[in-house]
């Protein structure tokens, strides 16, 4: 429909303690993570990871905080815990630690409670409750409860705690507990949440944004990049509707030739190539390789006559892509800004050595001159040369919030990107995406555009001469209605960006709420690749990645 959305919704949120916490201020911390509002808010601390060596005293000390807890009228300024919010929650709660139980969890709940409940007379109560020993694939330990329930296991280093930390499918918030700030810090940017909070926890403010990552949702509420969202550009910045004669040079198709079936002879007298048969590939994982059907399809150049076969990707062709980025991205995302412009200048400069080729091809396909041809080639070095310059200078803010602390709103990669291109600029257009993406640290399956899909081919042959590692970049060629739906829905893919704007748009936005997955489907208003605005730049950037707010505290 066209309508912008931001999503910030429930979480499992993780409080880390290190054995170099101050415990009693960390007690004290996850009593308000979890136990705040009777646990019914969203970012509520509701895994409780603690380091082994201090494991039984830091419970200890919690159970006996537990005890000295009041529950009561919700309106009583006396109490700690008040009422929740009605009977079919309070059923859900009982079920979730009924099931935990059954599935072999211990659960600890304060004397005061297991000797005589002492609630009002009328209200819906459930007691603060501890449960640990959980298995933890377990619903009580997966599974947003919202309700006083905090369920608790041990780690023994720090890579164990991000890895449990992250073991979910939400990423609303998270707390971490230490007095020494480089292993607090270095948690803190590991752990995929929106919000991370350093020796503190449920501080909020309007001046620093809040939202999830992941099942939690996407967008940002508050700071400025919550306000982003709510802001159109000026029509003066927006891209102008496409005209072929525009000076941007970049490739327009003539006629309406379509992409057809698989072909079934690879020798038809349009060839522009004499002597060699070609075989194109795929680019997959660094490599290229043969589909998995080992179909081909034919494209005709601007009049028709048959130009060359590329290959018919499919759903397990995407699905390896995909793959291949997810292994690619967590190293390529931890490369410094400045090593990854250093990588995209020398794809700038192979690509240019190679300008007289990729024009020959693009007047071949598209039937562009020879002049439109070279202000194509032309656009896409920019484009390389101008992302890989913002590569190293995309950073954050400090928010100025009202507290004792240092607010980072730190900047990440996306993760990984799918990329389903137009005819509109078949070169400047691919590359333009893909080092966007790759800029900030993220990953890219890129889907060409269906009725030029020669150049992004030719592209594999620069990018593996200029020293790029094998998965950040993945491209598919095929029919767009077999692919687009499986690159869409897959929950390896954390953004997916569609320059068409169709039928297959609206499924892939539909397909796309399966993980909750960012969606940027501006169809032909989108980036003019030719010549970007400085807010288009700036979009795209903004859309190659998400914030991360994390709070410091000093002076405590």
């Amino acid at each position: 429909s066209g309508k912008r959305l931001t999503l910030e919704l429930g979480g499992k949120s993780p409080a880390v303690v290190f054995d170099t916490a101050d415990l009693d201020a960390a007690v004290e911390g996850v009593v308000d993570g979890i136990w705040y509002n009777q646990g019914q808010v969203c970012c509520a601390g509701s895994r409780l990871l603690v380091q082994e060596s201090v494991e039984e005293t830091f419970l200890d000390r919690l159970r006996n905080r537990m005890e000295s807890l009041r529950m009561g009228h919700p309106l009583d300024k006396s109490v700690d815990l008040g009422a929740i919010v009605d009977s079919s929650q309070l059923d859900r709660i009982r079920g979730f630690v009924s099931s935990g139980e059954a599935e072999g969890a211990s659960v600890w709940q304060p004397s005061w409670w297991r000797r005589e409940p002492r609630t009002p007379e009328a209200g819906l109560f459930f007691p603060p409750t501890l449960c640990t020993h959980a298995d933890p694939a377990g619903r009580i330990a997966t599974e947003e409860i919202f309700g006083p329930v905090v369920v608790a296991s041990s780690f023994r280093t720090p890579a164990e705690a991000i890895e449990l930390a992250n073991d979910t499918r939400y990423g609303l918030a998270a707390s971490v507990w230490s007095d020494d700030l480089n292993t607090a810090l270095d948690a803190a940017r590991q752990i995929k949440a929106g919000t991370v909070w350093v020796n503190c926890t449920n501080l909020f403010d309007a001046a620093a944004g809040f939202g999830g990552y992941r099942e939690s949702g996407f967008g940002r509420e508050g700071g400025r990049e919550g306000m982003w969202e709510y802001l159109a550009p000026r029509p003066a910045a927006l891209r102008t509707s496409h005209n072929p004669a525009s000076d941007t040079g970049l490739g327009q198709p003539r006629g309406k030739p379509e992409v057809a079936a698989f072909s079934t002879d690879a020798h038809q007298s349009g060839s522009d190539d004499p002597t060699v048969d070609r075989t194109r590939k795929l680019y997959i994982g660094g490599k290229q390789v043969r589909p998995d059907g080992g179909y081909s399809l034919p494209v005709v150049d601007a009049g028709g006559a048959h130009l060359t076969d590329v290959p018919r990707g499919n759903r397990k062709d995407v699905r390896n892509a995909v793959e291949a980025a997810g292994k690619a991205q967590q190293a390529w995302g931890n490369v410094s800004g400045h090593s990854r412009g250093q990588v995209l200048y020398f794809l700038g400069e192979n690509l240019t050595a190679r300008a007289g080729d990729f024009g020959t091809l693009l007047r071949a396909s598209t039937g562009m001159d020879a002049a439109s041809a070279q202000s194509e080639v032309d656009a896409a070095v920019r484009l390389l040369f101008s992302f890989a310059a913002w590569a190293d200078k995309v950073d954050g803010l400090v928010h100025q919030t009202p507290f004792r602390n240092v607010t980072f709103a730190m900047h990440e990669p996306a993760g990984v990107v799918g990329v389903r291109c137009s005819d509109h600029g078949a070169l400047a257009s691919t590359v333009g995406a893909l080092a966007a993406v790759v800029s900030m640290g993220g990953a890219v399956v890129l889907v060409p555009s269906q009725r030029f899909p020669v150049p992004a081919l030719e592209l594999v042959q620069v990018l593996e001469a200029s020293d790029l590692p094998a998965g950040v970049v993945n491209i598919v060629t095929g029919l767009h209605q077999e692919m687009i739906p499986t690159l869409s829905a897959h929950d390896g893919v954390e953004d997916y960006w569609d320059f068409v704007g169709d039928g297959i748009t609206a499924e892939a936005e539909r397909a796309s709420a399966g993980n909750l997955k960012r969606v940027w489907s501006p169809g032909l208003s989108g980036p003019d690749w030719g010549r970007l605005s400085a807010y288009q730049e700036g979009e795209i950037l903004r859309r190659a990645t998400r914030v991360k707010n994390i709070w410091v505290p000093y002076g405590a």
